[in-house]
């Protein structure tokens, strides 16, 4: 087995037996191929099955160079992904990785907005233009509901269940979930229906997603953050923030005002509640509030 039909084959197990995002596949197999990179560099004759642990750790050694320990152990945790499956599949009897340590790294805070800066960047969208619209409801969507921007790009029409207030999510590996939505959320995207979307010319399989171009196909997720910086720099803001600040700060405020946290974790489709709590760490000075104001020996 070669390394380029080794690679494939993992593609393959990870789309169709794990469900992942193309973006996630792609994240790995980039990590796979700095790998193979090292390998022809140094003019390393091995294959997938036959690889050991020295030289992985040489590998290891020279990613440790250029990376920051973050990126080192999203690395480590893909390689040993990869000789994993090896194993699973009866390629080899060992992963040479499992004696490499992984970084130790601190739990990296999510970055979040105030209700009055969310408020800034919807307030200066250019609502004379169509897209004004657009944009309007896809930040209070993001927000509103706290999606991903994968979740966003592929939120069709059909998984609107506005009468019961609610919207169907695809989230990771295919998963669905129902995510409550406001009145007022319903409302911005109705108006982008009514008076926006429903004059564009819909391109053939683009009927059914919410959000369109204006040549009437599916936003990438690219556009999503364009939009984002070219409004964060409208309003002169400071932090440096992507579609995902707005799902953080949609778990934050929830978390503030008293929401509880197995029912964040739902909403933003966390498998693991470990995931969700480390919204319990962002705001310290909220969770002394709390204790003063509800502890009995306060």
């Amino acid at each position: 087995m070669n390394w380029h039909q080794a690679i494939g084959d993992y593609q393959n197990y990870l789309k169709i037996e794990r469900g992942l995002s193309k973006n996630t596949i792609t994240n790995y197999s980039l990590d796979l191929e700095k790998l193979v990179g090292f390998l022809e560099e140094k003019e390393i004759d091995t294959k997938p099955e036959h690889i050991d642990k020295e030289t992985i750790q040489q590998f290891v050694y020279e990613v440790a160079k250029t990376m920051n320990p973050r990126s080192q152990a999203r690395i480590i945790s893909g390689l040993k992904g990869f000789f994993n499956y090896l194993v699973f599949e009866d390629y080899r009897e060992d992963n040479p990785l499992d004696l490499i340590e992984t970084p130790k790294i601190g739990r990296k805070l999510p970055d979040t907005l105030s209700v009055d800066e969310i408020n800034q960047l919807i307030g200066a969208i250019d609502l004379s233009r169509d897209e004004g619209e657009r944009n309007r409801a896809i930040l209070e969507t993001l927000y509103g509901c706290g999606l991903r921007v994968s979740e966003l790009i592929n939120l069709r029409l059909s998984d609107l269940y506005f009468e019961e207030d609610f919207i169907l999510v695809t989230g990771k590996g295919n998963k669905q979930r129902f995510v409550p939505i406001s009145d007022i959320n319903k409302k911005y995207i109705n108006i982008y229906r009514k008076e926006v979307r429903v004059h564009l010319a819909i391109q053939k399989d683009h009927e059914d997603f919410v959000f369109l171009n204006r040549r009437g196909k599916q936003l990438t997720r690219a556009m999503i953050f364009t939009i984002i910086k070219q409004l964060a720099e409208k309003i002169g803001l400071q932090k440096n923030i992507s579609p995902h600040t707005f799902r953080h700060s949609f778990a934050t405020h929830l978390l503030e005002n008293g929401a509880d946290l197995r029912a964040i974790q739902q909403m933003l489709g966390h498998e693991s509640i470990t995931t969700t709590e480390v919204y319990m760490h962002v705001n310290r000075k909220h969770l002394t509030k709390v204790l003063n104001d509800f502890h009995p020996r306060k």
